[in-house]
């Protein structure tokens, strides 16, 4: 039997702490070796067990998250995953977080429903094991499912007939996990002010991805925002899929829109990398760009192998600069990748195949 991951739960509200605690003992591959109200008390525990993995509250009294995750990162570093509440100011001390090493931002954990804290389990487990596997730790080839892994039928129904195909604009779409917060900074602030149109599903919380969005707009060349329902693609804007919801992309004769959809969990995630892949090899095809980055799981892989099959020009971030390389190792597995690049040449092999 493979070595369950051993996680240190550090938060000060003791509802939380039971919660999670509760959670994670329901997954076979999991263990929690303790739990501590604030960061001194977690180096007390830590003094007797190292964990695999800590999952870490931002604000908490006599020494914050982030102060913590510093001296974690430069003393002995281990692999962090924020927990955070849904607050402007979580979200930003959550992004900053990420840029001190964390590995991953989750939600903290809601009991107003049997089907959201079902769902917010099965986030809350694979972002745990995501960053275990950051860190080069093996995990058991069995997963924990609270619900069935569903597939993209689950959202928009595989195309029956031909794919349009008809000359129009480039369109891009990108799907990014565990790691996937640090490397779309990196890509979209190399894409030059006039780049073809670009929609985006990056696994994270609700809410969070408004203030991701608008921290990338401040940085970047492009305009970047979250996606809101009928936003017309347009040229040198991103558009990033809120949290809690899929993004299609649609078609209008020749302009390119998105939907914001509710819908299932599909391959564990809402939104979804492939409902995002499904939609573009329906309504752009060979006209779309596909690119599948850093992140744990398999989500995208077989919709990019859709747009593959289509004509569209794919691409998949390569092993060395990926945090995880499980999306695209997995795309590439598939057969549905026709370039793997490291992240620093994704921009410009973008813009290339957009200009073709």
């Amino acid at each position: 039997m493979a070595r369950k991951i051993k996680v240190l739960v550090v938060d000060d509200s003791a509802l939380v702490r039971q919660t999670l605690t509760e959670i994670f003992t329901a997954d076979p591959e999991l263990e929690v070796v303790g739990t501590a109200s604030d960061p001194y008390v977690a180096v007390k525990r830590m003094e007797s067990v190292i964990p695999d993995v800590i999952l870490l509250d931002v604000a908490m009294p006599r020494m914050d998250g982030i102060t913590f995750l510093r001296k974690i990162m430069s003393q002995h570093p281990i692999p962090v995953v924020i927990c955070s509440a849904v607050t402007e100011d979580g979200a930003e001390s959550s992004f900053k977080a990420m840029e001190y090493g964390a590995v991953e931002i989750i939600q903290k954990p809601k009991v107003s429903t049997k089907q959201f804290l079902e769902e917010s389990s099965i986030r809350i487990c694979d972002a745990v094991k995501a960053a275990a596997r950051a860190q080069l730790k093996k995990l058991s080839a069995k997963r924990f499912e609270v619900t069935p892994k569903l597939s993209a039928d689950a959202v928009l129904p595989a195309s029956v007939g031909k794919t349009m195909v008809q000359d129009t604009e480039k369109v891009v779409v990108v799907g990014a996990s565990t790691g996937g917060t640090e490397a779309l900074r990196v890509l979209l602030e190399a894409m030059p002010p006039d780049c073809p149109p670009i929609a985006i599903v990056q696994h994270m919380p609700e809410h969070f991805t408004a203030a991701f969005a608008n921290r990338l707009n401040v940085t970047c060349r492009i305009t970047v925002k979250e996606a809101e329902d009928g936003d017309t693609m347009r040229r040198g804007q991103a558009l990033i899929a809120p949290g809690n919801n899929h993004l299609l992309l649609k078609r209008s004769g020749s302009r390119y829109y998105v939907e914001i959809k509710a819908g299932p969990l599909v391959r564990r995630h809402r939104p979804s990398v492939d409902v995002l892949f499904r939609s573009a090899s329906r309504y752009a095809g060979r006209n779309a760009v596909a690119v599948i980055m850093t992140g744990m799981g398999d989500d995208g892989a077989a919709g990019m192998k859709e747009l593959h099959d289509t004509g569209a020009f794919t691409i998949a971030q390569d092993e060395a600069t990926c945090v995880v390389y499980g999306m695209p190792h997995e795309a590439v597995k598939l057969g549905g990748v026709d370039s793997i690049l490291p992240l620093g040449g994704l921009a410009s092999a973008i813009v290339k195949a957009c200009s073709k």
